[in-house]
């Protein structure tokens, strides 16, 4: 049966809990990992933008926690209690310190900002020169590699993450997939599959064919993750992902957890 290992509560952007308990259990999975965005940063900017969104998971997981298993009780299906974690290197000390803290059954780990600017808000780079977006692409993919080499995460989320921003789209290079991959290759920490944006944007999987391509070539394995918000997305977005599971061909690993 099919896992998903990334869905988002009331404990950060998503909805009730069971809701998406129970939406996974009418789209027939096996199992759904509550992943909660988490951001342990002690910077300014990212106090104030964690302030502005509620994600408090690392002051509220204990409570979660008690949720999740209330919800196991009578769930059918598996429920993992789980993180998204915002990494930035600078942060490493602390997120180790609270995931030995907190020891949930997985951790997720994603890029989401470069320099505390967030890459998925498009007017902050519109006045940005080709050079100067350049640059944040390389800063980008050199973060995202110290993720992975970190080996503090199971899963490292939507990977090509510039890709969702038009202002940012097109800068990624066969290079920076290629290095990735070999990153991959050495880490413990699997790629997601992100199924967050194929039901708009025209479809697109998080990596798209091409880095997806590079990333099978090394032999990578890859798992799954929709990063559903809302209980009526899960249904429809895996049923998406078992079109493209069968048109490509591509085989999706289930964690040791």
């Amino acid at each position: 049966m099919d896992y998903d290992y990334h869905v988002h509560s009331t404990y950060s952007d998503g909805s009730f809990l069971r809701w998406m308990v129970r939406a996974a259990e009418r789209a027939g999975l096996g199992g759904v990992g509550i992943a909660d965005h988490c951001n342990v940063s002690e910077r300014e900017p990212m106090v104030a933008a964690k302030r502005d969104h509620g994600f408090n998971l690392d002051l509220t997981y204990e409570r979660r926690r008690a949720a999740i298993e209330r919800v196991r009780e009578d769930a059918a299906i598996r429920v993992f209690d789980a993180v998204e974690v915002d990494y930035d290197p600078r942060d490493e000390d602390a997120i180790r310190a609270f995931l030995d803290e907190a020891d949930f059954d997985y951790a997720v780990g994603s890029v989401h900002a470069i320099d505390d600017l967030n890459v998925q808000v498009p007017p902050l780079f519109e006045d940005w020169s080709e050079a100067e977006r350049r640059n944040l692409t390389e800063d980008y993919f050199d973060a995202l590699v110290a993720l992975i080499e970190s080996e503090l995460f199971e899963i490292a989320a939507h990977p090509d993450l510039l890709e969702r921003n038009p202002e940012l789209r097109g800068f990624a290079t066969d290079e920076h997939y290629h290095r990735v991959a070999e990153a991959f290759e050495r880490s413990r920490t699997i790629p997601e599959l992100n199924a967050g944006r194929v039901l708009r944007d025209g479809g697109a999987f998080s990596p798209h064919p091409e880095f997806l391509s590079v990333l099978r070539e090394y032999d990578v394995a890859v798992t799954l993750g929709s990063d559903s918000h809302r209980p009526n997305e899960i249904a429809p977005r895996h049923d998406r992902i078992r079109e493209f599971q069968e048109e490509s061909g591509l085989e999706l690993v289930e964690l040791n957890v």
